[in-house]
């Protein structure tokens, strides 16, 4: 079991990461790679991420000779450049420690030495190589639809906090967890305890790793928790319905306030009462997704940049 202890000034900094990181994607990607079982559908992925992986991608392996990857890998970055120069600052005496710990017993290869003794660069860029290959091979074909699947679970999140408050969000993330008082309590093989001391936790959804919650409790971080949050399957390219999460008239509605509308107008364009696009309108201005001003008698709306990041880069002008 992972016990996370809380503060008060904890559950004010839970925060959900806006976009998906693709190290960390790939990450999971390559633990279900690993996962023994699964249905038929979870053999033929792997059967052809086996055939389409090249030879560059071999020194991933090279850096988990057990069942423990190197903490340095745990970065949580928007892009795979931004991830490659995270792990490229890691602290010397960090990556030789790591190194020395997930190697306790192992013989290395002469990049993972060299890596050690920081003598060059060359092992770095190995790194970066194999990084970049896995992520095209792996991820590229479906990035989408995981920046898709990313934007409707943040929905879902957002609007279960404003809906529930945040205590039950939570909980639904990760189904049989629980929040008893400052404890959240997820189900986990063996026994964690992480005190938060006021740093804040970040919760990052995956789309590959259908196990239990992966926490990185990283030296001067938030802590970062991934949890599963897929249907249980690789995605494949089928994009996600926004609609299905927020409903379609509500969907409308966000796509309508790129530019002010008040609740007379905003009726008038989605067909209903004033004071149903009332109620629409407050359910998405409490999950942050547009704004609401008073002028005289006029109430305006406006989506919010969180609402313009939701919809995606389409909607946005």
């Amino acid at each position: 079991m992972i016990r996370i202890v809380f503060t008060a000034t904890d559950f004010a900094r839970v925060r959900f990461a806006p976009r998906p990181a693709p190290l960390q994607e790939l990450n999971t990607a390559f633990l279900k790679l690993l996962a023994p079982g699964g249905t038929l559908l979870h053999a033929r992925w792997r059967q052809r991420i086996a055939r389409t992986l090249p030879a560059t991608v071999n020194p991933l392996a090279d850096l988990v000779p057990g069942t423990q990857a190197p903490v340095f890998l745990d970065v949580f970055a928007e892009t795979l450049q931004e991830a490659a120069e995270t792990i490229r600052a890691t602290r010397p005496a960090l990556l030789r420690s790591e190194l020395e710990r997930v190697y306790a017993g192992h013989a290395a290869p002469a990049w993972i030495r060299h890596l050690h003794e920081g003598a060059d660069a060359a092992p770095w860029t190995t790194l970066h190589r194999a990084h970049h290959a896995a992520f095209e091979t792996i991820l590229r074909p479906v990035w989408p639809v995981v920046q898709d699947l990313h934007r409707a679970e943040f929905t879902r999140h957002a609007l279960r906090v404003a809906e529930q408050g945040l205590g039950p969000a939570l909980t639904a993330l990760v189904p049989g967890s629980s929040l008893k008082g400052a404890v959240w309590e997820l189900a986990s093989p063996g026994t964690r305890e992480i005190h938060l001391g006021g740093r804040g936790l970040t919760l990052h959804p995956t789309f590959h790793w259908t196990g239990h919650p992966l926490p990185a409790d990283l030296p001067d971080e938030p802590l970062h928790l991934t949890y599963p949050a897929g249907p249980g399957l690789p995605p494949t390219a089928t994009p996600t319905d926004l609609a299905a999460v927020l409903g379609r008239t509500r969907l409308t509605a966000l796509l309508l306030l790129q530019t002010p509308h008040t609740t007379t107008t905003l009726a008038r364009h989605l067909g209903v009462a004033p004071a149903t696009a009332s109620t629409h309108a407050a359910a998405l201005r409490a999950a942050g997704l547009i704004t609401t001003t008073r002028t005289g008698r006029a109430v305006r709306h406006e989506r919010t940049a969180l609402g313009s990041l939701l919809l995606g880069s389409d909607h946005v002008r």
